[in-house]
């Protein structure tokens, strides 16, 4: 039996076979999990419910983040599926191309900033909230995805990192507000992967090389090493856990100098 036997979990943000949202669904199917997925738009309707029949799941549902009315009947109408359900899964990020090229103070504007916050950052928050009254009195747990980006200035990722801040900055917040509810609230940083998202980050197979070379574990990550820790981080055996972000990225975010020949 599994470690996740008898939870339920809502993954948001599969958007192909290859993302870490699904790494993480398929480590937490493994474990027991039932699950549930929303897609953004109708293009990805059938490729998302290819990748939930997988996981022996039927419960497909719309959900364009940057609509509050999308949210709000995403819950209600899971809300026909499940009393209640234990786990949600934020893997949502997105800023406009043009926003990742070049210098950030060259490239940024006022509308790709609000963007890439609104859909990047203000979705977990919009999603924890709406989630509130299927997930209260369950010993629940929320996970979000962040990157090094974050905290570290990154050739190319530009407003992305800022997005990612503030997204921290929201976890850490859910997670004082909503531990007296009895949910955990935490992210996981993970290591450069090969995604769809990844895509639009210029230069990515060089930092994919980097990683590679300079890694304490001298390689990058698969989405299912993300997924197992996301796994981990949302069962009773992290029960005492929240408020973190756990980096999965073989040891590069320890690193300071990297390249220096001896």
């Amino acid at each position: 039996m599994g470690f996740l036997e008898g939870k339920r979990a809502l993954i948001v943000g599969v958007a192909s076979p290859r993302s870490i949202a699904w790494g993480i669904a398929e480590a937490m199917h493994e474990q027991g999990a039932e699950l549930a997925f929303t897609y953004q738009n109708e293009k990805l309707k059938t490729r998302v419910e290819k990748i939930a029949e997988q996981t022996g799941s039927n419960i497909t549902l719309p959900c364009d983040v940057a609509s509050d009315t999308e949210i709000d009947n995403v819950f209600s109408e899971l809300a026909g599926h499940w009393d209640g359900f234990d786990i949600l899964v934020h893997s949502v990020g997105f800023a406009p191309r043009e926003q990742l090229n070049g210098d950030f103070v060259d490239a940024v504007t006022r509308e790709g900033f609000q963007i890439a916050h609104d859909i990047s950052s203000y979705s977990f928050a919009a999603l924890a909230r709406a989630s509130l009254p299927l997930m209260e009195g369950r010993n629940g747990a929320m996970l979000t995805l962040t990157y090094v980006g974050s905290e570290k200035v990154l050739q190319g990722y530009n407003v992305m990192g800022l997005a990612k801040a503030s997204l921290e900055a929201n976890m850490r917040y859910l997670a004082a507000n909503l531990g007296p509810r009895g949910i955990r609230v935490n992210a996981i940083s993970a290591g450069p992967i090969k995604t769809l998202a990844a895509a639009g980050i210029s230069d990515f197979r060089k930092m994919l090389h980097h990683v590679e070379e300079t890694a304490p574990m001298r390689r990058t990550i698969t989405p299912k090493e993300v997924g197992n820790v996301a796994a981990f981080l949302c069962s009773d055996l992290a029960s005492g856990v929240t408020g973190e972000t756990t980096f999965v990225d073989s040891g590069y975010n320890i690193l300071g100098m990297t390249g220096l020949s001896s």
